[in-house]
Parts: structure tokens; C-alpha cells; sequence
């Protein structure tokens, strides 16, 4: 397990953005990630695909951080999506239930489509 986590921002639109997660999280890592998602949030991007190709881990504090970003996210009238999580973390995902709660995509692309396709039917949402 690792210390450090610098997940990185990319703003897809003006209300959309993918964050790039590296590395493990968990009890050491997870409130960085929590934060700098906030920030997104508080920015005015509540729209956030997560990006987890290269997670190596997640504990059950990393399973609380997604659910916590899940919530700000729809609190300023977004969502959350997770793309790309690697096959050894799919099993965890799906047992303690966040996949049901959490929409997860093959990949980022998908995600992204997946949201203006939802949100061009709500009539509110992301700009590309």
C-alpha cells in the first residue's frame, strides 16, 4: 500500500470531468482523493467519471471515499461513474453492492457517452 495518491483532473466539459486515480486507496490514500474530487464538485463539475485502470487497491475506506464522491456528486446535481476498474477489484466492487449503486463502464469513452446520453434526456448536464 502506498502513502501518496495524485489523482489527476482532466475537464471534459464545463461540467464534466475524469479523474485519473493511481496508485491504492485506502485508509492512507482515500481522503486525497475525496478532497481533490470535492473540489471538482465545489468548481462547478458535480459530473465525475473515475477513472481506476491503474488502482492497484482499495480497502473498505477507498468502497466509503467512491459512495462519499457518489453523493456530493448528486447532492450539486451530478453523478458518478467509474470506468476502467481492473478485473481484480470488480469482484469487491460487485459483492459489497457499490456496483449497484455506482455505474461502471469497460471505459472512459463509455462513461463519458453513457452521461451525455442520460443528461441530454434529462435536458440538463455536461456541454461537450
Amino acid at each position: 500500500m502506498t502513502d501518496a495518491l495524485d489523482p489527476s483532473i482532466r475537464l471534459t466539459g464545463d461540467r464534466t470531468a475524469v479523474v485519473a486515480v493511481v496508485g491504492d486507496v485506502d485508509l492512507h490514500t482515500a481522503s486525497e482523493l475525496r478532497t481533490r474530487a470535492q473540489a471538482v464538485v465545489d468548481q462547478g463539475a458535480p459530473h465525475l467519471v473515475l477513472d481506476m485502470e491503474q488502482v492497484d487497491f482499495v480497502d473498505s475506506t477507498g468502497l466509503t471515499t467512491l459512495i462519499v464522491l457518489l453523493q456530493a456528486a448528486q447532492a450539486a446535481g451530478g453523478s458518478l461513474r467509474v470506468a476502467r476498474i481492473p478485473e481484480r477489484l470488480v469482484r469487491m466492487v460487485t459483492i459489497t453492492g457499490v456496483s449497484q449503486l455506482i455505474p461502471m463502464y469497460d471505459t472512459v469513452d463509455e462513461a463519458l457517452a453513457a452521461l451525455t446520453t442520460e443528461v441530454t434526456a434529462d435536458g440538463a448536464g455536461p456541454s461537450e
